[in-house]
């Protein structure tokens, strides 16, 4: 359950990626190389990408689960990699400003990341309207009984004295997390009513909260984790924008999508249908119930009607 690949990974600090390579040449022609991160919504939506591909009539190499950020992005830079799934977010730690309040913003993170990628010879298609950043969920049972939707809520619960949060010592410590979401919503959770753990396994964090291990209410998530219905868990929103945001979209060579200028069309459809709930839905089919990733890629593809 949750993601394989710990938020230390996700959000490893990439400054210096992007200065240091240039996009390689063009490979020979051949297959082209989809791949993906090491977590389960990487796999998914790189699933998604290889069977659109192959719909086209397409050769697809899937190099899926390839490794994490650092590693498939540099594949895709070298020319080893054609087209995998990134996240808007972490064009903030490509080029060293994740200061900027850019990031914050859906639009302009997404413009952002693709401007800085276009003098690469990369191209961002279309991001999907969900937003995988850090939250915090709480509890189903007491996110009900004390009206708990928003972080302004949630900060309101804390000062109350009401939460016990899980989370990793990185969401913890982390300028970008906890301590951004208590700046915004003038709040501090004291740290013995904080379990940190030194992974960054949201399934480890959504299970403790939901099941109440150590007296614990409250768990660091992602926002797209699958379990989180499953497991009856309230995610808090961010109303005033105090996380980064994570959008997916495939980011591909330019020599590539010069050469095969339907992609654009074909995948942007797609990722335009995949909002949170849909990629939480999905996210389930996989983690909590079982199935594998490309055929629940396959299945909900063939059902919104675009591939046959």
């Amino acid at each position: 359950m949750g993601r394989c690949v710990p938020a230390c990974d996700r959000r490893a600090v990439l400054a210096g990626l992007g200065a240091c390579l240039a996009a390689a040449p063009a490979r020979a022609r051949g297959p082209l190389v989809v791949a993906s991160k090491s977590d389960t919504e990487g796999t998914l939506v790189g699933s998604m990408i290889a069977l659109c591909l192959e719909d086209l009539g397409i050769p697809v190499q899937r190099r899926l689960g390839l490794g994490p950020t650092l590693i498939v992005r540099t594949a895709l830079m070298s020319g080893d990699v054609d087209i995998y799934p990134e996240y808007t977010g972490n064009g903030a730690f490509f080029t060293g400003t994740e200061a900027d309040p850019a990031w914050k913003r859906p639009d302009s993170a997404y413009a952002a990341a693709a401007a800085a990628d276009r003098a690469k010879g990369l191209v961002w298609l279309g991001r999907a309207p969900a937003n995988n950043t850090w939250l915090i969920a709480v509890r189903g049972s007491l996110a009900r009984k004390e009206g708990l939707a928003t972080m302004a809520d949630f900060a309101e619960a804390v000062r109350r004295g009401l939460i016990r949060l899980a989370a990793s010592t990185e969401f913890v410590e982390s300028p970008a997390a906890l301590p951004s979401f208590e700046a915004a919503y003038g709040f501090a959770l004291p740290m013995d009513r904080i379990v940190s753990l030194p992974g960054g396994d949201t399934a480890v964090t959504a299970r403790a909260a939901a099941q109440g291990i150590s007296g614990v209410n409250a768990g660091m998530v992602y926002g797209t984790d699958g379990a989180l219905g499953a497991l009856d868990l309230v995610v808090m929103s961010d109303p005033k924008g105090a996380q980064i945001v994570y959008e997916v979209a495939p980011v591909i060579r330019a020599d590539t999508l010069a050469s095969h200028p339907r992609i654009r069309d074909t995948l942007d459809p797609v990722f335009a249908r995949l909002d949170a709930d849909t990629l939480r839905r999905l996210n389930a089919r996989i983690t909590v119930e079982g199935q594998v990733a490309e055929a629940v890629a396959r299945t909900f593809l063939r059902d919104a009607g675009f591939i046959t």
